[in-house]
């Protein structure tokens, strides 16, 4: 009896949590799981990165994709998720410009080159903080800023988990990376730029928080400024 319960939390766990194999592009999906997403570390236990000082805060992949996805400028997105988002948290949508000489389907993603195009902030429902997309089998939608430039990038979602977010490094980090090409943009200037790891510390309070003691109003997503164009 105590391995069948032993059990049976273990795989209820699982069911919690969640990855991102599938980017959508002005509503057509990927042609296959992983297709030009990176596989992430997790696709088997499904299992949040715990540690945001931590390298697998970057991509969490443990491959590259065979294929870089076209998105225009100007386009919406979102991803679709292998179970229920049903914890609270923001969803950021990140990008970052592939240097001149190399190609999304095998660069790092390392250095201060990431900028924020998304982020969501809770509202209050039945006396709990809740975000968008919460307890939905997609994630919120983004949009590529109009005049971001044209070129390969690595497109990057994150959902943080904060039901256990008031101990330290209690805070779960869902995402992914995908390789993509944006075309039709403009010229604009993409910042501030970070890098990650390095962007978020384990105490930042949009990581380290207890939703049970803040408004909606007071909640600051970690990260830098949201850059729209």
């Amino acid at each position: 009896m105590q391995f069948l319960t032993g059990l049976l939390i273990a795989t209820t766990a699982v069911q919690g949590h969640y990855t991102f194999p599938r980017l959508v592009v002005n509503g057509q999906s990927e042609q296959a799981d992983w297709w030009a997403t990176r596989k992430t570390k997790n696709v088997d236990s499904k299992q949040g990165v715990e540690n945001a000082a931590s390298p697998d805060i970057r991509c969490y992949s443990n491959q590259n994709a065979a294929n870089i996805i076209t998105v225009p400028a100007g386009a919406t997105i979102h991803y679709v998720s292998t179970q229920q988002v049903n914890h609270p948290g923001p969803t950021q949508y990140y990008l970052a410009k592939v240097p001149e000489g190399k190609s999304a389907s095998n660069w790092d993603g390392s250095g201060n080159v990431w900028f924020k195009i998304k982020t969501t902030t809770p509202t209050m429902e039945n006396n709990q903080l809740t975000w968008p997309a919460q307890n939905e089998y997609v994630l919120t939608n983004a949009t590529i800023p109009a005049a971001t430039p044209d070129g390969e990038y690595l497109l990057r979602v994150e959902q943080i988990a904060l039901h256990l977010a008031n101990r330290p490094n209690g805070a779960q980090f869902y995402l992914a990376c995908t390789q993509i090409k944006i075309t039709g943009g403009g010229n604009g200037t993409p910042g501030p730029l970070v890098a990650l790891p390095g962007a978020y510390k384990s105490d930042d309070p949009g990581i380290l928080v207890n939703l049970g003691t803040i408004k909606p109003e007071s909640y600051v997503p970690p990260g830098p400024a949201v850059w729209s164009g």
